[in-house]
């Protein structure tokens, strides 16, 4: 008998198909950027992302361009997901131990650090040094599409080395963020952040969860993340952290209780008729009720919010952001272009390949099994797609200045397709079909 797809597919590879797939529409939401903004018709673009939008009760006011709604607004929603994927693998994923961290975690340290030092050896210009993190990011919707489109012939470990990777290397750019793309922190908003934060915090220790409170409580420390200077997608991660893996009751304890209201609807009389019994929507509501009970917040939270970031939240950043006037008469910093292309394409793919072979050298870590040294290569091409991540912090790194936000996009955009496309090759060549 033929089992079910959704009993066959493992979770873990149930999210690198989805993840691919979302890759594809962020690849078409940045072309339609492109053309847009190198068309006839590229002032009314810009025109919409810098419109004002907003609102303001009394002396209150919180009015921003439609653009920073995207990067402040929607990417804190972004950061909230990267922070429930880091918090449960850390928990019970990839990263819960560090005979399994170990290997992405050196990986990651690598594809970091060498990007950041060509960068920091290439640039000779004092004022674009502040773009050193840029090529630091991996884009893992982007590196997750190239390997769905390569089929079945990718081994699972060399998928979990990739997306474990890409979280640590999340970790890293948010810490990155956090500490030296925050300016002017004032301190007192910052501590006012703390109260609500705190408290959540005490609720998750307590196995209590609620989702409205979450939802109002991260409201309100966003804002105040936006007002004291640290960039409130921080806010995003931070409030991810509260949410709990498990509620108070577990899935153990309420099995008989579960178990009690299904025998008492399979014995109810009248079950071919379409509308239930009081009794009957009695026992679903109790069914429902001790669901929720049993159900982890976090992996919920996950599951409820992957759509809407995958096929809605970053495609629209993607269209936002990735909308360049090649044909502009501004003087765009070529030299930036070309380092941010350099530490991408080379940073990434050496900086990972040669500390990953360093932590199995030095036997601090394992290769998973059926991969070989030329698949870590290729990997670590695909970590130089950069996309999202980058052109988040080139935003950031240099706010005051619109050409060379513009030439670090180019740069990213350069970099990360030339990354994609070796990786591609190299693994098409090197993975043989499973017979």
């Amino acid at each position: 008998m033929k089992k079910p797809k959704h009993l066959i597919f493992t979770p873990l590879e149930s999210f690198m198909n989805y993840k691919g797939s979302s890759g594809i529409l962020l690849f078409v939401a940045t072309i339609a950027a492109i053309v847009w903004a190198n068309s006839p018709w590229a002032d009314s673009y810009q025109e919409i992302w810098d419109y004002p939008v907003g609102f303001n009760f009394g002396s209150f006011e919180l009015i921003k361009p439609l653009i920073l709604w995207v990067n402040d607004g929607l990417m804190a929603i972004f950061f909230f997901l990267i922070g429930l994927e880091v918090k449960r693998e850390i928990l019970i994923g990839e990263l819960n131990s560090m005979k399994k961290a170990s290997l992405p975690i050196f990986a990651a340290l690598g594809g970091v650090i060498l990007p950041v030092v060509l960068f920091l050896v290439f640039n000779e210009d004092p004022i674009t040094e502040k773009g050193w993190g840029i090529p630091m990011a991996t884009d893992i919707a982007f590196s997750l599409a190239i390997l769905t489109v390569l089929g079945s012939r990718v081994p699972i470990g060399l998928k979990v080395f990739l997306t474990a990777l890409a979280i640590v290397d999340d970790i890293a750019a948010v810490l990155i963020i956090a500490v030296f793309y925050s300016e002017n922190i004032d301190w007192m908003m910052l501590l006012y952040a703390m109260i609500p934060l705190v408290y959540l915090f005490i609720l998750m220790f307590r196995k209590i969860y609620s989702k409205y409170l979450i939802l109002i409580f991260g409201l309100v420390i966003w804002f105040l993340f936006l007002k004291s200077g640290i960039h409130p997608t921080i806010a995003g991660i931070l409030v991810a952290f509260t949410v709990p893996l498990r509620q108070r009751f577990g899935i153990k304890d309420s099995m008989e209780k579960i178990d009690a209201k299904v025998l008492e609807l399979g014995n109810a009389e009248n079950l071919d008729v379409p509308i239930a019994s009081k009794e009957q929507l009695h026992a679903l509501d109790k069914i429902e009720a001790w669901t929720q009970r049993v159900r982890s917040p976090l992996q919920h939270l996950e599951h409820e919010l992957h759509d809407w970031i995958a096929f809605v939240i970053i495609p629209i950043f993607a269209f936002a952001n990735a909308g360049v006037d090649f044909a502009s008469d501004a003087s765009l910093d070529t030299g930036l272009m070309f380092n941010l292309a350099i530490a991408l394409i080379l940073g990434k793919s050496v900086g990972i390949t040669f500390f990953t072979f360093l932590s199995v050298k030095l036997k601090l870590a394992k290769l998973p099994d059926r991969i070989k040294w030329i698949h870590i290569i290729g990997v670590g091409f695909l970590a130089g797609i950069g996309f999202t991540m980058s052109i988040f912090i080139a935003n950031l790194a240099f706010t005051a200045d619109k050409d060379l936000v513009d030439a670090s996009k180019i740069g990213v955009i350069l970099g990360s397709l030339i990354a994609g496309i070796l990786g591609y090759v190299l693994l098409r060549l090197t993975l043989k079909d499973k017979k």
